[in-house]
């Protein structure tokens, strides 16, 4: 992959062979940051795990105290007092069987995140072949199939993240933008790294966290010092 003239520039910064503290990384990473948006800060972790074995899995929610600096846009299935429910706290859609056939034949995907309620997910079954692709399936171990849809639409909104591991066992997350001063993002890393380090699979034997890289969307990566976790 070609990088520009900006990156190499940005890149000369950053020494490959050291792993930074978590504040250097982070000081870092703002000061690479070269596009005229707002970059998002996105943090890599290559684990340990083989999650072809379910019980090496990696997989939950955590809120982040400063948020994404993103607006999410949630989608409820739900039925009943919980369509209004949802709707009163905040959902930006919410609805039942009728959305299937916009989601599936029109296409349809205005939403970042979707919330069931447990006796939807027959319903939201369905659309497995289009939200299971997209990592968009409500799940109950990320808090997104529930009862609570008041508790899980406010939590998303506060800034909640899923994390879970990709075919190549990494984790890939946000944890804010450029424009969070240097304390913010260090309390949203530090929040995201000890939900991570609870979720270590019991089953697995050697090293859980093998790296972490942190960058901005269009920056080179800061190796992290993986000793303190």
């Amino acid at each position: 992959m070609k990088h520009g003239k900006k990156y190499a520039e940005a890149a000369k910064l950053v020494d490959r062979t050291i792993q930074y503290d978590t504040a250097d990384a982070i000081a870092l990473v703002k000061k690479t940051a070269t596009a005229k948006f707002d970059e998002t800060v996105e943090v890599h972790i290559k684990t340990g795990c083989d999650g072809r074995h379910a019980e090496q899995q990696v997989r939950g929610a955590v809120v982040l105290p400063n948020g994404t600096g993103k607006t999410v846009k949630v989608l409820v299935f739900a039925k009943g007092d919980k369509l209004t429910e949802a709707e009163a706290a905040g959902a930006d859609h919410v609805g039942g069987e009728e959305l299937i056939p916009k989601i599936q034949n029109d296409g349809w995907l205005d939403f970042d995140v979707v919330v069931a309620t447990p006796d939807m997910m027959g319903v939201v079954g369905r659309l497995g072949k289009v939200l299971g692709p997209k990592g968009l399936m409500p799940n109950p171990k990320a808090g997104t199939v529930t009862m609570d849809v008041t508790k899980a639409i406010n939590d998303i909104k506060a800034g909640k993240i899923e994390y879970r591991l990709d075919k190549a066992n990494i984790i890939h997350v946000p944890v804010g933008k450029v424009s969070f001063d240097e304390e913010k993002l260090q309390e949203n890393f530090s929040a995201l790294m000890e939900a991570i380090v609870k979720a270590k699979p019991s089953a697995l034997k050697g090293q859980y966290l093998r790296s972490i890289t942190l960058a901005t969307t269009m920056g080179p990566g800061v190796k992290v010092n993986t000793a303190k976790y």
